[in-house]
């Protein structure tokens, strides 16, 4: 008992059951009304070409549309469809979807296919398709409800309706002015319980949220998280409502974000693609991997430098990747806390200078249990296994804490300062890397080690 409850139902194998049940026409399409699209898109490739032309038949173009609309790639399953049968169906889309399939399949099969869909969609795929990628407009979705404020209540409860027929995004009503622009936004919920003698003013709210559609995703992103709202509006420079931000919308833009955010952190120019080339993925990799070359060939470089003092204690060798590892990690947790930070653009200049020091103690505080910690490790590693006079260990131990103190302070102001200047010059903060940072670092770890052994075992103790 307590397994069937906890044990999730296959919705997929359930629908490949009943798909091959023998069901068919009317019966069949009753039952797969009890499936979500989602679950059926699911399906579709463990049905052979047969049986999804029958699934077709039997759900007609407006269910199938609202299907293909979760397929990653829709165009394997237009292909088995005749062009106007596939146009029906990409009609039946919200523009925003329609605009994701055409994407999908090959040109020439998609200028055939905008040759057949009707001029109203044909509009709206090219509004939407007017705009470059990385502008909030290519992500709405036309498929609003307006209605104009002069309206009784009994007017606004009939233009629903009717619109409704064609667009069922309705929780929120937007409300247009006498003279075309955006007026305000009405909750379907108000609309409902409101009585006939009342006045449509009383339920408009003005002050709703709303983005312009040449605003980039980047900039408006935040601000539209914070709203929990089905839809915000998204305006044209005459303030004209010309589509909407839904809520999935917005998760499917978050996701982007992070996944793009996340691939310049790795030091790529953008999120990996499985189906991409290999030509395709060492153009995205080898650009920065030459940087950090260069930044790699410094830190070689500066080492050499020091070679005077490692020939005369060489043992300090063995210690050096506790210094370069740590000096990266605090690094990295400095880059990522301080691009989260800078997402906020009402940052003021205070709080940044306010968010360097707070990453500096909190390097100074860690660097500085570590150090300890580090030292009385090292310490008792080189007395007890390795046989050294405990003046002469404790000596090499108390350096490589020091250096370890010195390091992981300096490598927390560069985790959030390099951001912070990259965003000051107008470079997205996420393109210092987390393997800039780490590189960087080295560079700070090898310096401050090294340099702190000169000083203080060569130079004061004169352990040489």
């Amino acid at each position: 008992m307590e397994n069937e409850v906890f044990n999730e139902p296959d919705y997929v194998k359930e629908l490949i059951r009943l798909i091959r049940s023998g069901t068919a026409g009317d019966a069949l399409a009753a039952k797969l009304d009890n499936y979500h699209d989602n679950d059926i898109s699911n399906a579709l490739d463990e049905l052979t070409a047969g049986e999804r032309k029958i699934l077709y038949h039997t759900l007609g173009d407006e269910r199938v549309s609202e299907i293909f609309a979760y397929l990653d790639d829709p165009g394997k399953y237009l292909g088995e469809l005749e062009l106007e049968r596939a146009a029906d169906i990409i009609e039946n889309m919200d523009a925003d979807d329609a605009v994701d399939v055409l994407e999908e399949i090959d040109e020439e099969t998609r200028k055939q296919l905008i040759e057949l869909i009707d001029e109203e969609s044909k509009e709206d795929i090219k509004l939407i398709c007017s705009y470059e990628e990385d502008e909030i407009g290519s992500k709405m979705t036309t498929n609003f409800i307006e209605i104009g404020k002069s309206l009784t209540i009994k007017q606004a409860m009939r233009s629903l309706i009717a619109q409704a027929e064609e667009n069922d995004n309705i929780s929120t009503l937007f409300v247009e002015d006498d003279d075309g622009t955006f007026y305000g936004a009405i909750d379907l919920k108000d609309l409902i319980v409101a009585r006939n003698y009342m006045d449509l003013e009383s339920l408009i709210t003005h002050s709703f949220p709303y983005v312009r559609d040449h605003e980039t995703i980047s900039d408006c992103i935040e601000r539209l998280k914070d709203y929990a709202e089905d839809s915000i509006p998204v305006l044209n420079e005459r303030s004209e409502l010309i589509g909407v931000i839904t809520a999935q919308d917005i998760v499917e833009v978050v996701d982007d974000e992070l996944g793009d955010d996340y691939a310049k952190l790795a030091g790529m120019t953008e999120e990996a693609d499985l189906e991409e080339s290999l030509v395709e993925s060492i153009k995205k990799r080898l650009p920065w991997l030459i940087v950090l070359l260069g930044l790699s060939m410094c830190v070689s470089t500066v080492t050499s430098l020091f070679e005077g003092v490692i020939s005369q204690l060489a043992i300090i060798v063995s210690f050096q990747s506790v210094i370069l590892g740590m000096s990266g990690n605090v690094g990295t947790q400095s880059l990522a806390v301080t691009i989260r930070l800078l997402m906020d653009e009402n940052l003021e200049t205070r709080q940044k200078v306010s968010m360097i020091f707070r990453e500096m103690r909190i390097g100074f505080s860690n660097g500085l249990i570590l150090g300890i910690l580090s030292s009385a490790l090292i310490g008792g590693y080189l007395c007890l296994l390795k046989g050294k006079a405990p003046q002469y260990a404790f000596a090499i131990s108390l350096c490589a804490g020091i250096a370890l103190l010195m390091a992981m302070t300096i490598s927390s102001i560069v985790g959030t300062s390099v951001p912070m200047f990259f965003k000051r010059i107008n470079i997205d903060p996420a393109v210092a890397s987390g393997p800039l940072i780490t590189t960087v670092n080295d560079l700070i770890g090898v310096v401050t080690y090294y340099g702190v052994a000169w000083l203080l075992l060569i130079n004061f103790l004169h352990l040489g």
